[in-house]
């Protein structure tokens, strides 16, 4: 068995502030040891059910935050960026057989994280595909939907893992978080890792191929900027529409090109 795991840090146990998750700064040192326990015991419960080979994404920030001294021999690090569309996932391709996400956070402008945010927090006020929050979570899932391969754990705060159960029925989550406004409330870091690695085990020992989903026909994604001036220079990707001074839609039927829309447009 092939797994992919993609990894972030703000729905980690313990992050709380966006300081926490800023490389040199106060409290990233513990953010990225935590980060990169919660992902080895993703893969250790993968292991435990069947993996020969775990590829994890580091998909936070600079993409250097997991310690690759600390991944078991049988797993590969995606370390940095190619900058490719598929960006959080990138290295994913039709050969895995399952897809988990480990450290994700709600979405721009959705409460249930005290660091929620989409892609870009310093340009992004909200995202939305066919009128649903467009959380990173769902964007990356469903890119690896497109690849054909199931997204069947993540590991986050609760009100992700509740919007994420929605979208794929298969999934099994372990909300390690719950925070309300500025405050954070995270379950004990080692109560965290026996649940995501039991999780991730459980999770892969579902009939995979069920878990796959069905991607919607047509996809209409909004993009709300905090500035009218990224939307104006944004704009100019073609067949993208002006729908106010801040706002931006994009059509298309095929998931791959608005991940293209959204490289350029974040």
């Amino acid at each position: 068995m092939k797994v992919f795991i993609s990894a972030d840090i703000e729905g980690t146990a313990i992050t709380a502030t966006r300081e926490g998750c800023r490389p040199g700064e106060f409290e990233y040192e513990r953010s990225r040891r935590e980060m990169t326990a919660e992902v080895v015991a993703a893969a250790e419960g993968a292991r435990a059910a069947g993996a020969d080979l775990v590829v994890v994404k580091d998909a936070h920030g600079p993409g250097l935050n997991l310690l690759p001294e600390e991944m078991p021999e049988y797993v590969q690090l995606i370390r940095s960026w190619s900058r490719s569309p598929e960006l959080m996932v990138e290295g994913l391709d039709e050969s895995f057989d399952a897809a988990l996400f480990v450290g994700y956070h709600n979405a721009a402008a959705e409460e249930g994280n005290s660091l929620s945010h989409t892609i870009n927090g310093g340009v992004v006020h909200r995202i939305t595909v066919n009128g649903l929050p467009g959380s990173e979570f769902l964007i990356y899932s469903w890119m690896a939907a497109w690849y054909g391969v199931p997204s069947v754990f993540l590991a986050g705060d609760r009100a992700l893992c509740e919007a994420g159960k929605t979208l794929h029925p298969s999934l099994v989550t372990v909300p390690v978080k719950e925070d309300v406004g500025g405050r954070s409330q995270g379950l004990s870091p080692a109560l965290a890792h026996r649940l995501i690695r039991e999780g991730a085990e459980q999770a892969l020992r579902q009939d995979l191929a069920a878990a796959r989903i069905t991607l919607p026909e047509h996809f209409r994604v909004e993009l709300t900027y905090k500035s009218h001036r990224d939307a104006y220079t944004k704009g100019f990707y073609p067949g993208a529409e002006r729908v106010d001074a801040v706002t931006l839609a994009y059509e298309s039927d095929d998931w791959y090109e608005v991940n293209r829309f959204l490289l350029f447009a974040i």
